[in-house]
């Protein structure tokens, strides 16, 4: 067995990371790289190689072969030499793993790396990467022993150990214990199984490698699902025999996306029970990962999918809401109306709703009664009023004006535009709290806190978009040209890229000729849902997207929520907190 001359210099500037295999590559254009090693028996700690031998082939032809021993720099044990042959003394001339590498990362390099046992061969190897500053290419691996558990019957074979395939196969060399003479018997053992992958249906390396995996007899079954999809940015839908969405999904590449619900990666368990009742696959390219995002959103909201479990019911909203009259109350409503002129949301529930509305009552005098109150007719007092938590409008104790300006101005404030008198209210109850030591109640208004600030932010945030007529943004497309998007009161009217190279101002106008016509309505999301709103609004505020064109000004208040973020976050970290701290 020839030595290869390592000289780590040759290979100055190598990017063992730039080369890559497609997973669509036939097997038979394929380049494997069959690799076996010899070590002292520890663990993959970064040394402990005593052997490295590796076989390039393609199309069943030998193209090279790099074979060397490795110094390990510890003594090797005495069960490895009997049980390899190798001695110390052979090993003390030869070069460390260190000088190894290189060569052997550029004799890897855009290929397919084979091993029996792969995790094993790729964990030693890694090791060494890390230990001596390279960085692993990461290949694809084709595990051989795993490929056989797949290919090969119990009837066929007692084991699927490396001499027992080398007999079966009946290859030309056999193994040894010595990394060359090993990793040519695994040369003969991979094609004799790819040979057995014909009756699979199985002919690309992707194919190959995700055979071998744990995939399931449905996966198997179905994976003709996601042939002739688009490598395109779009939603893909799940159908079932009867037509029926089962799932709605989106990609920036739709056929890579699909095919992998078909391997060993997706282990959730209602995915494979939707991949049992599908049929088909159905494909919606869009302009960009934008359009993609909201019409994903839409489909789930007209269809309902049984196996989506986000955003199924985008109008299952609820609203905190000032009711009329002279003394007002917050209710939580289903809606709200253009007369409407005093409300908090969306909230996504009722108990968020809830936890919103204890928060203003804990910081204004909000009366909590749900009587009918008249400025005529004196209702009893409840035990609020007794506690010093509510004026008592109930018994006329004060006037409607005074009520407006203690109780009610505050929340109208608060939600659109500065909630300042609200915030200092719950943080000095806060503090009242935890010097008395009365942590736990500190925490529930710490909450009602959080549920404040999060929904005046969001609402806040959302109107700021939804009140402009119109807006035409633009960000680079990652092939060149632009991604355009046309947003009308929150919703989006339109989309398109336009072509490298070219101004990107024909295509906007051919994007707003043929946009989506978007009447403006009430609340802070007349058109969308609050869901699709907030997908633009993360969309438009990345740094690399340009406004185009605005109809009217796109501001938030100055003293307004969002001015509170830092304190909203700080106050969610401590609940967070507070939580896996419980839990553990």
């Amino acid at each position: 067995m020839a030595q290869t001359e390592y000289v780590q210099a040759a290979l100055a500037g190598f990017d063992p990371g730039a080369g890559g295999v497609d997973p669509a590559l036939p097997l038979y254009a394929t380049t494997f790289v069959v690799v076996d090693l010899e070590t002292t028996g520890g663990a993959p700690d970064g040394g402990g190689i005593t052997e490295v031998g590796a076989v390039k082939v393609r199309g069943g032809e030998e193209l090279g072969v790099l074979a060397t021993l490795v110094n390990p720099g510890v003594p090797i044990p005495p069960f490895i030499t009997v049980l390899t042959g190798i001695t110390q003394a052979m090993l003390l001339p030869a070069p460390p793993i260190e000088q190894v590498l290189p060569s052997f990362l550029e004799f890897i390099s855009d290929a397919v790396l084979v091993a029996h046992n792969a995790p094993y061969d790729v964990g030693f190897l890694k090791a060494a990467c890390a230990k001596h500053g390279y960085r692993w290419p990461n290949p694809r691996v084709l595990d051989t022993a795993a490929l056989a558990r797949r290919v090969l019957t119990r009837d066929e074979v007692p084991n699927r150990k490396l001499g027992t395939l080398a007999a079966y196969f009946r290859t030309a060399t056999q193994p040894t214990h010595r990394a060359l003479d090993d990793a040519k018997a695994t040369v003969d053992v991979l094609h004799g199984l790819i040979a057995r992958l014909a009756g699979h249906r199985v002919d690309t390396v992707g194919d190959a490698i995700e055979f071998a995996r744990a995939v399931t007899p449905t996966q198997r079954r179905k994976r003709h699902l996601a042939e002739g999809l688009p490598k395109a940015p779009g939603v893909y839908i799940f159908r079932a025999a009867d037509d029926r969405p089962l799932y709605v999904g989106t990609s920036v590449d739709i056929a890579t996306r699909v095919r992998s619900y078909f391997t060993a990666a997706e282990k959730r368990a209602r995915i494979s029970e939707m991949l049992a009742a599908a049929e088909r696959v159905e494909a919606v390219e869009c302009a960009h990962s934008l359009e993609a995002e909201v019409r994903e959103l839409r489909l789930i909201g007209a269809h309902a999918p049984p196996y989506n479990r986000r955003s199924k019911f985008p109008e299952r909203v609820v609203w905190l809401k000032l009711t009329d009259g002279p003394y007002p109350r917050l209710s939580v409503v289903r809606g709200i109306s253009p007369g409407d002129d005093a409300y908090l949301g969306p909230f996504s529930s009722r108990r968020a709703a809830e936890l919103a509305a204890a928060g203003f009552h804990d910081a204004v005098p909000l009366r909590q009664c749900t009587h009918r109150l008249s400025l005529r007719t004196v209702t009893p007092a409840c035990a609020l009023a007794e506690l010093g938590r509510c004026p008592a409008p109930c018994e006329h104790r004060i006037t409607p004006e005074e009520y407006d300006l203690r109780a009610a101005a505050p929340f109208r404030t608060a939600t659109t535009s500065d909630p300042q008198p609200v915030v200092d209210a719950l943080l000095a109850r806060i503090e009242v709290l935890s010097r008395d030591q009365r942590y736990e109640e500190a925490a529930v208004v710490r909450s009602r806190l959080v549920a404040v600030l999060r929904a005046a932010v969001r609402m806040q945030r959302l109107t700021a978009l939804t009140g402009i007529a119109e807006l035409a943004a633009a960000r680079p497309a990652a092939r060149g040209g632009w991604e355009l998007a046309l947003v009308r009161h929150g919703r989006l009217a339109g989309a398109g890229v336009s072509p490298p190279g070219v101004h990107p101002r024909p295509t906007i106008t051919a994007i707003r000729a043929t946009a989506e016509t978007v009447p403006p309505g009430h609340g802070p999301i007349p058109r969308a849902s609050a869901e699709e709103t907030e997908r633009i609004l993360s969309w438009l505020e990345r740094p690399e997207t340009r406004l185009v064109e605005v109809s009217s000004g796109w501001a938030s208040p100055v003293a307004g929520a969002a001015r509170f973020r830092d304190l909203l976050s700080k106050a969610e970290g401590a609940a967070s907190h507070q939580v896996s701290t419980e839990r553990s």
